[in-house]
């Protein structure tokens, strides 16, 4: 897949919601961007989603229905916006604290896909 980069704007604090989130995920070893196929742009690591972002407006992972829900709990995130009953989450992106929200997640997903290609299927 080819690589989204996120523009850089020409002074600091100037990006948006998604392109602080897009810098810091693109940022770790192994994570490709690419566009996703609903809108937006996706990241991932090999073949697994992270998540995607859809403009400045949201962000939505997979999770474990069980972490999911703890997410949710938490506060940290709401269902899905179309699919309320699956393991995705949706998280609100319109402001620089939801945006750091996101890059939490975010990482969360990643450390997740990190863990699961080091992990043998049957272990």
């Amino acid at each position: 897949m080819p690589l989204v980069t996120a523009p850089v704007r020409a002074y600091p604090g100037s990006m948006s919601t998604s392109e602080q989130i897009a810098a810091a995920v693109q940022s770790w070893p192994g994570v490709e961007a690419a566009p996703h196929r609903f809108g937006g742009v996706e990241f991932r690591v090999g073949r697994r989603e992270l998540g995607h972002l859809h403009g400045d407006r949201i962000a939505d992972l997979p999770f474990p229905r069980r972490v999911r829900d703890e997410l949710i709990a938490e506060g940290r995130a709401r269902p899905h916006h179309v699919l309320p009953d699956s393991g995705w989450l949706t998280v609100s992106i319109r402001s620089d604290a939801e945006a750091a929200r996101a890059i939490e997640l975010f990482r969360m997903a990643y450390e997740r896909a990190q863990k699961a290609r080091r992990t043998p299927s049957d272990a």
